[in-house]
């Protein structure tokens, strides 16, 4: 079996919950551990504020979330500029309210890849081991 959620957000700050309590209620619901959902929530928030406060002139954006197995991807995309990670600093200064999130989400995701698309905007895709809680339904689920 393969779960999945998608959604075509406006770029406003008030679409941020809606995906991440759809998301979170769907791994709630199969079961996954509270921890791992923590992890997978500020990950997403982080994609998606940085899609928010970075990618202009885009109106909106994508975000599909799947699990399959003890796997859940995440795929944030914009259409708006595109960016180079490498050219993100690495050590944000210390007293800087902004500039965390790839580094949140490289310390939380256990596979992170990043997309330019010519003229279309970016792709983060964020991949997460799930686990499950014992009698889970998404343990017995996923397995069939």
């Amino acid at each position: 079996m393969e779960a999945t959620v998608a959604l075509r957000l406006p770029r406003d700050a008030a679409s941020v919950p809606v995906i991440r309590q759809m998301l979170d209620g769907t791994l709630r619901s199969l079961g996954v551990e509270p921890q791992v959902r923590d992890d997978i929530e500020l990950m997403l928030t982080e994609a998606c504020s940085n899609v928010i406060r970075h990618a202009a002139p885009s109106d909106d954006y994508m975000v599909s979330a799947s699990v399959h197995d003890h796997l859940c991807v995440i795929k944030v995309v914009d259409t708006g500029d595109g960016f180079d990670p490498r050219k993100v600093a690495a050590e944000p200064d210390p007293t800087s309210e902004h500039g965390r999130g790839l580094q949140i989400m490289r310390a939380l995701a256990d596979d992170i890849r990043f997309t330019n698309r010519q003229d279309r905007g970016a792709v983060v895709c964020l991949e997460k081991r799930l686990r499950y809680a014992p009698g889970a339904a998404g343990r017995h689920l996923m397995a069939t």
